[in-house]
């Protein structure tokens, strides 16, 4: 009987970047079914829903640091969450030169 790994345990950690025009958000408030308040790194507020192919990977809270993909329609009101940073990536993105939402 041996124990199991969990998944992704050796993985190297990897720091997804905004390409296009995804920006920087922090969650202010958890909406309800995959839906959260975000303020932007652009100074808006956007509506944000997880993807249906990404809703049972992320786990989100109040106060994360989420990547968001404005659509197209709506792009300054409403947005998809694509990455959530950990807290040891606040400070990296910093450090690149990419503004984090307080």
């Amino acid at each position: 009987m041996g124990f199991r790994k969990k998944p992704g345990a050796n993985e190297p950690h990897i720091l997804v970047l905004p390409r296009d025009n995804e920006v920087i958000g922090v969650v202010t408030k958890a909406s309800g079914a995959a839906h959260f308040i975000v303020f932007c790194s652009d100074k808006k507020e956007r509506t944000c829903s997880i993807p249906g192919r990404l809703k049972r990977r992320f786990w989100i809270k109040e106060n994360d640091i989420v990547l968001v993909k404005p659509w197209v329609v709506q792009s300054d009101e409403r947005g998809d969450i694509v990455w959530r940073y950990s807290i040891m990536d606040k400070a990296t993105l910093k450090s690149k030169g990419y503004e984090v939402p307080a």
